[in-house]
């Protein structure tokens, strides 16, 4: 197999020496060129033809973001944007994600336990987009989401639960390609949807309540991160902060939040395993599980352990996915009731929620 060509892009002269470092220990990957600027990166990457791109996020002159657009509309070449630990860092991120960005690493720092696990997952995410052996034509920017109505038509049949059986709540789990996923399901569910809606998305630390401020400001629901003590409510979307995992307690009636450390056993923290278990265990059969788009294969744990209780499953399609890893292996394990592709996603979920609003089930 050829080698990956990368195409390293930063204004930092030590950032570009260290990221190149961090490629050149693997024999699968061969650095074509680097490049200080957003001008030059769009220069160098037309010249060089990279399979992949690491992109500096800030940068003066066009900067990362105007890079993006300028690459991904010429070449859908796949761009890892490396983002600094900041608020700041984190909401360019998301738009670069947006403008065609396919994931992003965070920018290493002095401290070598955190550059090792940079390295580990920059390589990990290289070698995913390396790998392919195509590039897709640029696609047409999708529309804004549009908000769903509580009586929107079923928009395809699915085998009727039984007549005491409502779902209580939505735990969406997902990674590589997240971000712009859930923008475009969140923000599309009307005020109305009858069950809370517990996410996990895998993340650096310090990127999920920057994420969950960003939903909240596009959703009709209440979207926050979660925290110690928080109820599990109806209108709420609660995002698992990164470093921690979550447990739900049942207190006084209601079932509530508990954050903790991970115990070692979890490659995710949080890990979508975790959460699908623990939404099954304080919801049994009136859990709904949702598997989107991202690497690797957590999720089929707990996805199995909502399954064994009763729970219900809604995939998303490979065609959507910016890696069908999670979903694949979900359904390879056979635990997936119902694919849909993404812009499918949010009807699919009112279309299955539907008997909270008191809607007959077909």
């Amino acid at each position: 197999m050829p080698r990956v060509k990368v195409l390293v892009v930063d204004d930092s002269a030590f950032m570009r020496q260290a990221i190149v470092k961090m490629l050149e220990s693997s024999e699968d990957i061969e650095v074509v060129g680097t490049a200080r600027s957003g001008e030059e990166g769009v220069t160098r990457a037309k010249e060089l033809d990279p399979d992949v791109i690491t992109m500096d996020v800030e940068m003066p002159g066009i900067g990362g973001l105007e890079a993006v657009r300028l690459i991904h509309e010429r070449s859908h070449t796949p761009i890892i944007m490396v983002s600094a630990l900041t608020r700041e860092g984190a909401e360019t991120t998301f738009r670069a994600l947006e403008l065609g960005a396919v994931d992003f690493i965070a920018k290493p720092d002095s401290v070598y336990a955190n550059i090792k696990d940079v390295q580990r997952d920059l390589l990990t995410k290289i070698a995913t987009f390396g790998r392919r052996s195509t590039r897709a034509a640029p696609e047409r920017r999708a529309p804004a989401p549009t908000p769903i109505s509580a009586s929107t038509q079923p928009i395809s049949a699915w085998p009727p639960r039984a007549p005491h059986e409502f779902f209580e709540c939505t735990a969406i789990g997902t990674s590589t390609g997240g971000p712009v996923a859930l923008s475009k399901i969140i923000a599309a569910l009307p005020a109305t949807y009858p069950t809370p809606i517990l996410l996990v998305q895998h993340m650096p630390l310090g990127f999920t309540r920057p994420l969950a401020d960003r939903l909240n400001a596009q959703s009709a629901l209440h979207v926050v991160e979660a925290a110690e003590g928080m109820i599990v409510a109806r209108g709420s979307v609660l995002v698992v902060p990164s470093g921690k995992q979550l447990e739900l307690r049942r207190s006084f009636g209601e079932i509530v939040v508990a954050l903790r450390d991970d115990d070692g056993s979890s490659l995710h923290v949080p890990s979508v395993d975790v959460l699908a278990a623990q939404t099954a265990m304080a919801f049994g059969a009136c859990a709904l599980g949702v598997i989107l788009t991202g690497m690797g294969q957590d999720g089929v744990k707990g996805l199995r352990v909502l399954k064994d209780r009763g729970g219900f499953v809604l995939g998303q399609n490979e065609a959507t996915c910016v890696v069908y890893g999670m979903p694949r292996a979900a359904a390879a394990a056979g635990l997936v009731d119902r694919v849909e592709p993404l812009e499918r996603i949010a009807p699919a979920l009112v279309d299955l929620t539907r008997r909270s609003f008191g809607e007959s089930v077909r």
